[in-house]
């Protein structure tokens, strides 16, 4: 079992930043896939930024440029870095985990990000 915590949402002005925090806690595998996705109302989820092995980033193209997703193994936490927030930006963000070899998956609660005008 794997249990994901989100935090650093909030609201913020057209053109601000945040970073989002997940901490991870339980059994952690090196090779596995980290991320960040996000849900606007009446709207898909979406992968936002992935995070593989540690190392390997991948970015939705509406977000490359801007946000920035990174993992520190030794505090078991992920990281999303968002700058240059736009009103489009406004959902609720979920932290995501999955083994890579079971394929067991694991979501966090999410946290709410709104970008005002």
């Amino acid at each position: 079992q794997v249990q994901l915590v989100e935090s650093g949402g909030g609201l913020v002005q057209a053109g601000g930043s945040l970073r989002l925090s997940c901490s991870f806690s339980g059994r952690i595998f090196a090779i596995n896939t980290m991320g960040w996705y996000r849900q606007a109302p009446g709207k898909q989820r979406e992968l936002v930024a992935g995070i593989r092995n540690g190392y390997s980033t991948n970015y939705a193209d509406s977000v490359k440029g801007r946000f920035a997703i990174s993992a520190d193994n030794a505090k078991n936490t992920l990281y999303l870095q968002m700058n240059s927030l736009k009103p489009e930006d406004t959902a609720v963000y979920y932290c995501n985990y999955r083994d890579t070899s079971s394929g067991d998956t694991y979501w966090g609660q999410g946290t709410q990000v709104t970008v005002s005008s």
